[in-house]
């Protein structure tokens, strides 16, 4: 009877049934547990939402519109996830003084705890890099050399090789990442603020962007061993501050002499 069971065609598709049940339990386990790991955050309450809310009513709305749709005067925040918000949150970049205001690092607004809120009301909406963890900023056990290559094969064309900043196209400006909190570098690499590209996880992986974090952070304090180091813009400003070095001296020198020989002929 049983090697009459095997026969029929049910049993055959029966065995591939459960050969796929197989399959897909044992790929969501997988994919299961990466997605735990890979979780940057527990999930907002849904008081931390309500109050992110609020505050967005009362410094954002007036601007991103009362459901974050955006207005003519500003984006629409929908997908734009928490980290576009701690990045222009922390920074004090918003919320702005008016519409057309000047985007530029200004002290916050609002509390670190605000912050994280109005990042969980701007998440549940529709999603989005989210604030990474402590964890995935840390710097420890990061390879600065190799944070030194990727920042100067994708950062040091506008913030310069030690991230002083420097001048953009079209009256843009980079901004210096002396003050810069790895968090806030973290982020903005996640949302491409302004000018700046997007370097998500396919780009520049979460390790790599340790790296390029612990570049920054220890450029700080790197000493100058040639005395004053003129913002460490590069040698082209050293060789400029140089050339008018000597040129005053040689004009001061000019003068002296002509002062010199009328006192002379004079006498």
């Amino acid at each position: 009877m049983s090697f009459t069971w095997r026969r029929r065609p049910v049993a055959g598709y029966a065995v591939v049934l459960l050969a796929l049940i197989l399959v897909g339990a044992i790929y969501a386990t997988i994919t299961g547990s990466g997605e735990s790991a890979a979780s940057t955050n527990p999930t907002a309450s849904a008081s931390d939402i309500a109050k992110g809310q609020q505050i967005f009513d009362l410094t954002c709305a007036t601007c991103h519109g009362l459901q974050a749709q955006g207005t003519a005067a500003a984006p629409s925040l929908i997908g734009v996830g928490s980290a576009a918000v701690y990045f222009q949150t922390s920074t004090g970049r918003m919320p702005a003084k008016a519409p057309d205001a000047e985007n530029d690092r200004k002290p916050t607004q609002l509390n670190p705890l605000q912050i994280r809120q109005v990042g969980a009301y701007i998440q549940s909406l529709g999603g989005g890099p989210e604030i990474p963890t402590p964890a995935m900023v840390s710097t420890n056990g990061a390879d600065i050399a190799l944070g030194q290559a990727l920042f100067t094969a994708d950062c040091a064309q506008c913030h310069n090789f030690d991230g002083a900043g420097g001048a953009l196209t079209y009256g843009k400006y980079a901004p210096s990442l002396t003050a810069s909190t790895p968090t806030q570098i973290y982020t903005a690499m996640l949302t491409g603020p302004e000018a700046m590209p997007v370097f998500n996880d396919t780009t520049i992986p979460p390790n790599e962007k340790r790296d390029v974090i612990a570049y920054v952070t220890s450029s700080r304090a790197t000493p100058n061993p040639g005395g004053f180091s003129l913002g460490r813009v590069g040698p082209v400003t050293e060789g400029l501050v140089a050339f008018l070095g000597v040129l005053f001296f040689m004009v001061l020198t000019a003068l002296w002499i002509t002062a010199k020989h009328r006192k002379t002929a004079d006498e």
